[in-house]
């Protein structure tokens, strides 16, 4: 049963580390067209994600492929029962790596708005169907001994895309302030004044978010059996606020930092609240799916723990390692006769 457990703490832990990484390439992506008012601009903020968006990426197959090995029975289902949106997810995800690649291999004005428009598009949807599928996952999907009795339509209902919108607003508040500490002069200005227009509307999400959890979801039980849990919501209550407070005061790495905490604390506050449950079903707490009845043999779990314990550190090395190279603030004229930028 402990190892059981482990496996459902680093699935969580997977999730909430790509969402945070992820997160800010997504909503610099949606702001790509905003913030960037020229052709150069543009290739700005295409170029100050452009040596991390596919290494962040890794933790999301890293998050499949442990859903997979660990809990393969919920792995199969959950890819069965929501298909059409997650096949729709990994066509956005594909097109928006071929948006980075080929914007900058033709100079028709064209060419280049066409694929600006795919980057915008192709940030904004995945971030809007994750945000919808935990959102229906949080609230229970109508599944049964017979399988799922519910559709596409059925996804969009108002929590789902409530939840939706949150994941929405926290990428973008994340990513502006991305852009904010990675490039210099107006661009870098234009970043955090969008950090800021767009915080009020995410707190109000936000709360609104917390108060229909309530009745629409099982997620604070745990929380009221379990006050010490109760952590992770107010350090994602304090950190947004704390977004607010450091970006008045002008320190927008530390706002990033903040932000970087609030979007972790959010999916840890859903994880904790899921417990032990990966896909409950909203049709008999029988017909759930959990980390106790859908998980592999102990023999495997316990040779995936080694594997992880090995391999995940020197993951997270290289990842540190990366974002100190390219650490550096980004302008217009870097790119100039630069043939590895975007």
């Amino acid at each position: 049963m402990e190892f059981q457990i482990i496996w459902f703490v680093l699935w969580g832990v997977l999730w909430s580390v790509y969402f945070m990484l992820d997160g800010f390439v997504m909503g610099s992506g949606m702001l790509h067209h905003i913030l960037g008012k020229n052709d150069g601009e543009r290739r700005v903020m295409i170029n100050i994600i452009g040596p991390v968006w596919d290494g962040n990426e890794v933790w999301l197959i890293t998050a499949g492929g442990a859903t997979f090995a660990a809990f393969p029975t919920t792995y199969a289902l959950m890819f069965s029962y929501l298909y059409t949106p997650l096949l729709l997810l990994l066509f956005a995800l594909i097109v928006r790596g071929v948006s980075y690649e080929f914007r900058g291999k033709e100079n028709g004005a064209t060419w280049k708005k066409g694929w600006d428009l795919a980057i915008a598009v192709c940030n904004f949807l995945p971030a809007l169907l994750f945000g919808v599928a935990f959102g229906n996952i949080f609230r229970g999907l109508p599944m049964d001994g017979a399988g799922y009795h519910g559709s596409l339509l059925y996804l969009l209902n108002p929590y789902g895309l409530l939840t939706g919108v949150l994941f929405v607003l926290l990428f973008v508040v994340h990513g502006a302030l991305y852009a904010t500490v990675k490039t210099t002069g107006e661009l870098s200005a234009r970043a955090l004044g969008v950090a800021n227009k767009v915080w009020p509307v995410l707190t109000v999400v936000a709360v609104a978010f917390l108060a229909y959890t309530y009745p629409a979801t099982r997620l604070y039980d745990n929380f009221l059996q379990h006050p010490v849990f109760l952590v992770a919501p107010l350090l994602a209550v304090a950190a947004l606020l704390g977004i607010r407070v450091l970006t008045a005061q002008q320190k927008p790495l530390a706002a990033f930092a903040a932000s970087c905490i609030t979007i972790l604390m959010v999916v840890a506050t859903g994880v904790i609240g899921l417990f032990p449950n990966l896909i409950p079903s909203n049709m008999g707490a029988e017909f759930s799916l959990t980390a106790f009845n859908s998980s592999s043999s102990l023999y495997t779990l316990k040779i995936m723990t080694v594997v992880a314990a090995i391999f995940v550190p020197i993951v997270i090395v290289y990842k540190i390692w990366v974002y100190r190279v390219f650490r550096a603030k980004l302008t217009i004229e870097d790119l100039v006769g630069n043939k590895h930028a975007y």
